[in-house]
């Protein structure tokens, strides 16, 4: 049985898993309130950069099984399952802001007309379902009938969509069984293929997200901590890293050493793990000390550039590869580069970039840096070259051509 099924915020997490949903073979309207991004996507133009994302909305678009609009009143009366999808930006005290969420859910309940499932796939703090539930509740027609279900999402930017096809698992957390029903029909598609739908306690689910990503970021944070002992010892931090790796306890995946991790959500994750540990007499001592290293990590980019520099940054060149916070994405939010470029202008530096989607957005909060069309054109008359993002364009670059325009030969 399929559902109608509504998104509202057409973000990364809604436009991702709405289109997703839609090529599975549901009927799903995208809302959002603002006028401009609807208006975009009805031209089959996506307002962010995703690997395979533009051509599989145009398809689902053109199968009319994916719509969008700026009503989002009318879609939430014509669909039976309703996701919130918005943004959960990381306060100023360090907890998830939760007003989106707050202004959606007063919406639903105002135009609750019939039993509706309220589907929260934001990332929020342990307890916003039991919110959400409330303000409904206090907006809902008398006697109207919902349930709202917890349903974390774990896209990574750049591989999103594969994510969402092939996840390793579907987290559900509901208290009914017509929620666990309609759930189950939602999922049904991923579940013939054996992907694994596990049910908990809306709680349990709200948590199982902080955690996840909590620990992969300590996975980060710790291998970097192993770099910079092997960086001061001699060691080999890559045989180092693989050699971990090959043990099935440890897996290798995320284990592998860089200017520290960044983007949209494990900085402000992490961070609300903490936040909910204190709203409950909770220490989250190991949770804060992977944040304290990671911004170690950072700073020790540019004591590494420093160092090479033989510490005359005034009036050197620098050249930055790379200003995303990882590869296949245009988001720069929190990226390690923020940092660097940060620090390397203070010492007085002169800096050129290169990334082959970031620069955009990069430029909206450092226009004074030089933007190159590629990376030969950046490392022109460079003093030293340093690679922030392991796009697959940098890994092939011509190390000789490179060091022919460069002032001084430093990678």
């Amino acid at each position: 049985m399929n559902h109608k099924i509504t998104f509202i915020g057409t973000g990364y997490v809604g436009l991702v898993s709405g289109t997703c949903l839609a090529e599975s073979g549901h009927s799903v309207v995208c809302a959002d309130i603002s006028t401009q991004k609807i208006e975009q996507l009805r031209h089959g133009q996506v307002p962010i950069f995703e690997p395979g994302l533009e051509a599989l909305v145009k398809k689902n678009s053109d199968f009319e099984r994916l719509t969008f609009t700026d009503n989002v009143a009318n879609a939430i009366q014509i669909s039976k399952v309703i996701f919130i999808a918005v943004g959960t930006p990381m306060g100023s005290d360090g907890n998830a802001d939760l007003t989106y969420v707050k202004q959606v859910a007063e919406s639903i309940g105002k135009n609750l007309n019939g039993y509706k499932v309220i589907v929260n796939k934001s990332t929020v703090p342990v307890g916003t379902g039991q919110l959400v539930q409330s303000i409904i509740a206090q907006h809902a027609p008398e006697h109207t009938q919902f349930d709202v279900v917890s349903n974390p999402e774990f896209l990574r930017e750049g591989s999103a969509i594969t994510d969402f096809m092939m996840p390793d698992r579907i987290i559900v957390g509901c208290q009914s069984e017509q929620a666990r029903t309609i759930m189950t029909n939602i999922y049904e598609p991923f579940t013939a293929k054996q992907v694994p739908l596990i049910f908990t306690n809306i709680a349990t689910a709200e948590t199982i997200k902080y955690a996840s990503n909590s620990f992969l970021a300590t996975k980060i944070s710790f291998i970097n901590e192993i770099y910079r002992l092997c960086d001061q010892t001699g060691a080999d931090i890559t045989t180092v890293a693989r050699t971990m790796g090959l043990d099935h306890r440890i897996s290798p995946y995320f284990l592998k050493p860089g200017p520290g991790f960044g983007g949209s959500c494990f900085p402000k994750d992490v961070n609300a793990l903490v936040r909910i540990g204190e709203a409950h007499q909770l220490d989250m001592q190991l949770i804060k000390a992977v944040l304290a290293s990671n911004e170690t990590q950072k700073e020790y980019v540019v004591t590494k550039i420093r160092s090479i520099l033989e510490n005359q940054i005034k009036g050197k060149t620098i050249t930055l590869l790379g200003l995303t916070f990882k590869a296949n994405t245009d988001d720069v939010r929190d990226s390690s580069a923020l940092h660097v470029i940060k620090k390397l202008i203070e010492h007085g530096a002169f800096i050129k970039a290169h990334d082959p989607q970031g620069m955009e957005n990069m430029r909206l909060i450092y226009p004074e840096i030089q933007y190159c069309l590629s990376p030969y054109d950046a490392v022109k008359d460079a003093d030293i070259c340093v690679v922030l993002t392991e796009w697959n364009e940098f890994k092939k670059l011509d190390i000789r051509l490179m060091a022919e325009s460069m002032e001084q030969r430093k990678i």
